[in-house]
Formats: C-alpha cells, sequence, structure tokens
C-alpha cells in the first residue's frame, strides 16, 4: 500500500501552524523520515493501529497444536502474537515510540476509531506524531467459519468475482478481505519542520454507538446519521460542502440500505454527491476496513479521480446518489467523508480535505 499523508485539526484555540495534523506512512519510513535524520522527539511519537479480530491465524494454529500434541506443543510466543495490542506494539518497539501507544478493537470500525483517538493525542498536546489505522489477517477456517455461521457471507461462490456488490439488488453477502491500512499524523508545525510531504488535511472526527443489535445497524440509520453531524462539526464544515463519500458499503443485504437511510437523514439534496464503495473490488477487510477506505479518499483528494463500484449490475432503485457505477469518475473533491460500521453499532466517521494554507 503506498504512504499517505494528511493535515488535521482545526481548533480556533491554536495557532495556524497548530491546527493541522499530517499523514504520512511507508515511504517516510524506509527513508528514516520517521526517525533520526526527521528529529522526531521519540517520546512524543506515538502507535495507534487496531484490530477487530486480533491474532485469529495465531490463535486457531495454537488450538491445533493443542489438540495434537499438548500445551507443550503450543509456541511461546502465542500470548503475544494473538492479543490485539501487539499490532501497535510490535510497531513502536521496532521505532523506538515512547509517545501514547495502544490499540482499539471496534469491530469494522476499527480504523476509524484509531484515526480519532490519534488526532485527539495531538490536538490534545500529548504527542506530535502519530501512526494510527488498522490491520487484519483471518483468512483461517474459522475466520471463514464464524461469519458463515451468522449467515453474513456471500453464497456466490459459483461467480466470485462477481459476489461483492454493493447496492445491487443481487448482493447477498459481504466478501471477507485482509490486509492493512495505516496513516501517519502529525501536527503541521511538526511537519513544517520536518519537510514531510502533505497528501491532504484531516478535518474531524466522531464515533458512537447504535444501541440496538449485536450485528445489525439501526434499519432508520439514526445513530451513523448522528455520527456523520458529530463529524461535521468537529470539522467545522457545513453538509453542502461534503461532496463525496467513501461508504462503508459492505454487499450486506440489510447494512447496505441502512448506511444509505442515515446518509439520506443527513444529505437532504443529493445532486453533486458522488459515492462509491472500495470493498466492492477489495472485499471487507474488518478492522482494516476504514484505513484502507481513508488511503481511497486521500488518493482521490490528490488525484481528482474516483474509484468505480464495480459489479454495480441491478442497483437499488432507493439509490438516490451517484455511486459511480462500474466505471471510474474524474470529480474534484471539495470535503469528503468515511464511515465505518461495526458489528456492536460501532460508526465512525472522519473527514478530509485538500490541504490549503
Amino acid at each position: 500500500m503506498r504512504p499517505t499523508h494528511i493535515n488535521c485539526i482545526h481548533n480556533p484555540g491554536l495557532d495556524d501552524c497548530q491546527r493541522y495534523c499530517i499523514i504520512s506512512g511507508k515511504k517516510a519510513l524506509e527513508n528514516a523520515a520517521l526517525n533520526e535524520r526527521s528529529k522526531i522527539n521519540k517520546e512524543r511519537a506515538g502507535v495507534l493501529i487496531g484490530s477487530g479480530i486480533g491474532g485469529v491465524t495465531v490463535f486457531s494454529d495454537a488450538v491445533e497444536s493443542l489438540i495434537d500434541g499438548g500445551y507443550g506443543k503450543i509456541s511461546p510466543l502465542f500470548t503475544p502474537y494473538y492479543i490485539p495490542n501487539m499490532s501497535s506494539a510490535l510497531l513502536a518497539i521496532d521505532l523506538g515510540y515512547m509517545g501514547p501507544t495502544y490499540s482499539i478493537s471496534a469491530a469494522c470500525a476499527t480504523s476509524n476509531f484509531c484515526i480519532y483517538a490519534a488526532v485527539n493525542h495531538i490536538r490534545e498536546g500529548d504527542a506530535d506524531l502519530m501512526i494510527a489505522g488498522g490491520v487484519e489477517a483471518s483468512f483461517v477456517p474459522v475466520g471463514f467459519g464464524g461469519f458463515a455461521a451468522c449467515n453474513a457471507l456471500s453464497k456466490r461462490n459459483h461467480d466470485p468475482h462477481t459476489a461483492s456488490r454493493p447496492w445491487d439488488k443481487d448482493r447477498d453477502g459481504i466478501v471477507i478481505g485482509e490486509g492493512a491500512g495505516v496513516l501517519v499524523m502529525e501536527s503541521l508545525e511538526h511537519a513544517m519542520k520536518r519537510g514531510a510531504p502533505i497528501l491532504a488535511e484531516y478535518l474531524g472526527g466522531a464515533v458512537n454507538c447504535d444501541a440496538y443489535h449485536v450485528t445489525n445497524p439501526r434499519p432508520d440509520g439514526l445513530g451513523l446519521s448522528h455520527c456523520i453531524q458529530s463529524c461535521l462539526l468537529d470539522a467545522g464544515v457545513s453538509i453542502e460542502e461534503v461532496n463525496y463519500i467513501n461508504a462503508h458499503a459492505t454487499s450486506s443485504v440489510v447494512g447496505d440500505l441502512a448506511e444509505l437511510k442515515a446518509l439520506r437523514n443527513v444529505f437532504k439534496n443529493t445532486e453533486g454527491i458522488k459515492i462509491n464503495a472500495t470493498k466492492s473490488m477489495i472485499g471487507h477487510c474488518m478492522g482494516a476496513a476504514g484505513g484502507l477506505e481513508a488511503i481511497a479518499t486521500i488518493k482521490a483528494i490528490q488525484t481528482g479521480w474516483l474509484h468505480p463500484t464495480i459489479n454495480q449490475i441491478n442497483i437499488e432503485p432507493s439509490v438516490e446518489f451517484d455511486t459511480v457505477a462500474n466505471q471510474k469518475q474524474q470529480h474534484e473533491v471539495n470535503v469528503a467523508i468515511s464511515n465505518s460500521i461495526g458489528f456492536g453499532g460501532h460508526n465512525s466517521v472522519v473527514a478530509f480535505s485538500a490541504f490549503k494554507h
């Protein structure tokens, strides 16, 4: 995954150079821009990378070892590699970062929770730089089996390339993906001092809970619509300024319609607003989904191109937005939001724009 940088934070109480926060990634790590040569104070740099499930592959291997040979066959690294916080801890150990470092687990909303919390550490003055996002690797039988048992997976095994089809009338469930999406966020002042490339600006975010059901979102979309409104309030932008939405859109029969309802609750006039579904192409990467979709959103801001929502064969008539169906589109993004929704009713929304200083 290519690196990304972003700016964040509008806080009227701060000087201009402290209002924003920046995000960077892999390339900066490779050229040591995040270490000695960039003059980063490691006591003020932290890591906040979450996972919705944790080390399920490690856990599955340990169970097999226990059954085959008893506890003596279990790897001594089982416990430290299974617990979800190690996604943050191992990177912090590798980089020597001693600032705020922990993990959040909020199911499929995890990445945005981490991004939101990371920015707040910078806003509050706890850190100058935070690496934030999510990671998930659940391609093991128990990982697939659990989702199959709750009837969440698509059964389109005869045509896997079109199995993930958000907003299509014939969608029948999600397709699991795996991966990692991570951003490096820092204050504008800090980024300018070290000459970091600025890819976009983080405007604001919000998190909340539906308090409704263990797996399904509220059918009326009320929890997510409140989260979107809180995000825009935190960002200091109006509803009318938003013209691109990277939707959660998992290809779930119930969830896709609930998210559309939430969007219509907020955006009464859909003219000029484009929405797309990254999961139509990469599947649902669970805790990593929001991080990957944040990167897709940033790339749209940078390039002026929106990736398509593929497999739009028979679109739901209730979809009142332009879904960028099947072909990429040029679109100058003014303000973008990215939605994430997780089991347990977790909602998280983050807002980005081009950096204008």
